[in-house]
């Protein structure tokens, strides 16, 4: 509008000065004319700076992340990312999809529905296996959240008291870790204990159904004090001191997707990465961040702060180099793949150079 304004003005001035000058060409001035000339360059050399329109800013770069499972805060980082702008400033345009029980965020990336997954560790290797084209470009979980609970009146003081124990695991894929544990301990899990199916809620450890139950130190272990019972009642085995931990919370991508979208990917992960050490030093904001996606009545901002608070223990371990956060360690993705192959996750070894890089988290670090 003011570019159009101002050329008008130009133009009639113009119009004016060649009046002036014909004039004044009529009584013999011509260093007049060479005046007219002067005045006039400045206008004419304005005209194309005042009606120059200023760069538009490129369009953001749309990415899919797809989540293992419902809002919670077991991707806080994300969501406090989004609201916090961080991706916006990366020039990404962030659509965070909800997981849940029949989505499969490994098959929903190499379909090309998402770009970006989060998933664990021993489900990435299987669909590498069969051939999707998946890479992991980030570690998000340093440690497992898996441990065995039971209550102290069981007996079951270590790993070594689970012998004709009734032992609950979810199955479909959850179980390796315990698998390894039993492994470990010499134990059968068809004769030397009873290796059972739990459900997704905490009734059966609860109702005395089973004797040790499978729980995640951000999500059912919580349910079982909000329940009522002590942590001084229960006692605890813990995958990662054991030493049968797998790696769980990772980012991959589509390989054919990450070939012509490097930096794209590295700004993804960097703006993560911010919202996650954001999440870490602020529980009680991440938590606000997750509400505003959690579905209404699904849960209590007191159960996400609780989990929040034991992610960042995964995330973040006691001693771990925050400078870090998102590298793959070489040997706990070993160890994982090696657990993996040893109990039928993957049939064949896996080709860790193929499996994994660094390299997006390196970039994302510059």
């Amino acid at each position: 509008m003011n570019g159009k304004k101002r050329k008008f003005r130009g133009g009639l001035l113009v119009i004016v000065m060649m009046l002036s000058v014909s004039l004044m060409a009529g009584c013999g001035g011509n260093n007049n004319n060479s005046a007219a000339e002067a005045t006039t360059a400045p206008e004419a050399s304005a005209a194309p700076d005042a009606s120059a329109a200023t760069e538009p800013a490129a369009d953001p770069v749309t990415v899919k992340l797809q989540l293992k499972w419902v809002p919670q805060a077991q991707f806080a980082g994300y969501f406090v990312a989004q609201d916090k702008g961080y991706y916006k400033e990366e020039g990404l345009d962030v659509e965070i999809l909800p997981g849940g029980p029949d989505i499969v965020p490994e098959q929903q990336v190499a379909g090309g529905s998402a770009d970006i997954g989060v998933g664990w560790v021993a489900s990435l290797l299987p669909s590498l296996e069969e051939g999707m084209p998946l890479v992991q470009i980030a570690q998000i979980y340093q440690k497992s959240g898996l441990v065995l609970v039971s209550k102290k009146s069981a007996g079951i003081n270590s790993a070594a008291d689970l012998k004709g124990k009734k032992v609950g695991n979810w199955m479909g894929g959850n179980e390796f870790e315990l698998l390894a544990l039993f492994d470990k301990y010499k134990f059968d899990p068809n004769k030397d204990l009873s290796f059972t199916k739990q459900g997704f809620t905490m009734d059966q450890f609860l109702g005395d159904q089973i004797d040790a139950a499978s729980a995640m130190t951000y999500n059912e272990y919580q349910v079982v004090l909000e329940s009522g019972i002590k942590a001084e009642d229960l006692n605890v085995i813990d995958m990662n001191t054991e030493g049968v931990a797998m790696l769980e919370d990772n980012l991959f991508a589509n390989k054919e997707w990450l070939a012509e979208n490097k930096e794209t990917a590295a700004k993804f992960v960097r703006a993560s990465l911010k919202g996650w050490k954001d999440a870490i030093a602020d529980p009680a904001a991440a938590v606000d961040s997750v509400m505003k996606q959690a579905e209404d009545g699904s849960t209590t901002k007191e159960h996400q702060l609780t989990m929040m608070t034991e992610v960042a223990k995964l995330i973040l371990p006691e001693g771990f180099d925050s400078a870090k956060m998102g590298y793959t360690d070489a040997a706990a993705f070993q160890q994982t793949a090696d657990i993996s192959l040893k109990f039928g996750v993957i049939k064949e070894p896996v080709k860790v150079d193929e499996a994994y890089t660094n390299e997006i988290v390196e970039m994302a670090a510059k």
